[in-house]
């Protein structure tokens, strides 16, 4: 098992970086990495094909997150560079037409035991209008007042013919700016979005700080392998 640490130092050198986990699954050697993004807005390849796609992008840098496009994912996410975290498993396959729903069912599982063990009762599902929408995803319900459920992880998946890629966003802290730049980006896209449905870890009664949430997450994506132990850990640059 590869274990890959901290944050290069720029956003492409940082996309390069993800992208070797499927170098190195593909030579037959699970990866993970959790770590902290830059600042930015990540855009689906969906997103690319609306009309509303530039007004985004402006949007987004409008509010000090520059655009990018991602190669995995759906809808439009934002990490504010400091308290939103991404993970990413990469594993090597040998048929590229099976494995997705049993890959999904174990990150899914891995994040659910990481959040409990940060004090959370993540649900599987997502409120209706939630940021970058889909099957795979974790709620929350709010520690505030108002108790609403909210959406605090997002997974997709990436599938080449020799290596998986199961990947996604985990909201810590920093709800109100990231609701923002969500709420303008898909405004602009003239997708369908609830400001209110972003949730964070924090808000939902857990840490504030993204350092024990990636340790956790990291511990449980490193659950299925023989001797964690034992991982190869490869340090990338600064402390995200």
């Amino acid at each position: 098992m590869r274990v890959f640490r901290g944050r290069a130092a720029s956003i492409e050198a940082d996309r390069d970086a993800s992208r070797r986990l499927l170098s190195v699954a593909a030579g037959g050697e699970p990866a993970v990495r959790v770590w902290t993004p830059h600042r930015q807005v990540a855009f689906g390849r969906r997103d690319t094909r609306l009309e509303g796609f530039d007004r985004a992008r402006e949007a987004a840098r409008e509010r000090g997150f520059p655009p990018i496009e991602r190669d995995v994912g759906g809808r439009a996410v934002a990490y504010d560079g400091e308290r939103t975290l991404a993970f990413a498993r990469a594993e090597p396959i040998a048929d590229f037409r099976t494995g997705s729903t049993a890959r999904y069912e174990r990150a899914t599982a891995d994040l659910e035991r990481a959040l409990r063990t940060l004090g959370l009762e993540p649900s599987r599902g997502e409120p209706e209008e939630s940021f970058c929408p889909g099957t795979h995803s974790l709620s929350a319900t709010d520690a505030s007042a108002d108790g609403r459920r909210r959406k605090l992880v997002g997974i997709a998946q990436r599938v080449r013919a020799d290596a998986a890629l199961v990947a996604g966003v985990v909201l810590v802290a920093n709800r109100d700016e990231l609701a923002g730049v969500l709420e303008g980006v898909y405004d602009a896209l003239g997708v369908a979005l609830d400001p209110a449905t972003v949730g964070t870890v924090a808000g939902a009664g857990g840490p504030t700080d993204p350092e024990p949430v990636r340790a956790a997450i990291e511990d449980a994506l490193l659950g299925e392998a023989d001797d964690p132990t034992g991982a190869s850990v490869e340090h990338l640059g600064d402390g995200g």
